[in-house]
C-alpha cells in the first residue's frame, strides 16, 4: 500500500545509523509535530544528498544560525516507512525552501505505485543536513585508494588486483 509522507515544517530531518561499520545501516528521519518517519537509504545515497545539498546552498543567501552540532541520534523506531529508491532535491524560491523528495525502491513491477516522503527544509535544516551527513560517510570504514570500494579489517578482494595484494586497514 502506497503512503504519502508530507512534511511542510518538519522540526527535524537527520540521517543516522545502527549498527558497527561495514555492518550499519543507514536511515532519514524526519520529525513534524507527533509524526515521525524513518527511510531505509543507502550510504551512497546519503553521499550524494549531502553533496548535492552543499552545491544547492552555494548558490543561495548564506543561512542564518547553524547548529552543526545538534544531536544526530535516531529516534527510536519499530520499523521503518520504506526503503529509499529515488532521491531528489529542489529549490522553491518563491517559499526560499529546499525540498527533497524520496520515492520507495520498487522491486516487482506489479505493485504498482510505491510510497513518497516530501520534506521542506530551511537553509538552515539543509545545511546541517548536509554537514551530519557527510561527517557520517566519512566516519565508516576508508575507501581503498585502487578500487574505492570500502576497506575491511578482515580483508579486502580489491577487484583492481584480482583479489591478490590487498591493501590493508
Amino acid at each position: 500500500m502506497s503512503e504519502i509522507f508530507e512534511f511542510e515544517h518538519p522540526s527535524r530531518v537527520i540521517v543516522g545509523t545502527i549498527g558497527e561499520p561495514g555492518q550499519r545501516e543507514f536511515y532519514l528521519q524526519a520529525r513534524e509535530q507527533e509524526v515521525v518517519v524513518t527511510l531505509k537509504v543507502e550510504k551512497q545515497q546519503i553521499a550524494a544528498l549531502a553533496s548535492h545539498l552543499g552545491e544547492l546552498l552555494q548558490d543561495l543567501a548564506r543561512p542564518g544560525h547553524v547548529d552543526d552540532d545538534g544531536d544526530p541520534t535516531l529516534e527510536s523506531f519499530i520499523e521503518t516507512s520504506f526503503v529509499i529508491g529515488g532521491l531528489g532535491v529542489a529549490y522553491d524560491a518563491e517559499n526560499d525552501r529546499i525540498m527533497i523528495m524520496a520515492q520507495e525502491r520498487i522491486r516487482d513491477e506489479t505493485v504498482g505505485e510505491g510510497s513518497e516522503a516530501r520534506f521542506s527544509l530551511t537553509r538552515e535544516q539543509a545545511v546541517e543536513l548536509a554537514i551530519s551527513g557527510a561527517r557520517l560517510v566519512d566516519s565508516g570504514r576508508p575507501p581503498c585508494p585502487l578500487c574505492g570500494f570500502p576497506l575491511d579489517p578482515r580483508g579486502h578482494a580489491c577487484p583492481r588486483t584480482n583479489g591478490n595484494s590487498a591493501p590493508r586497514t
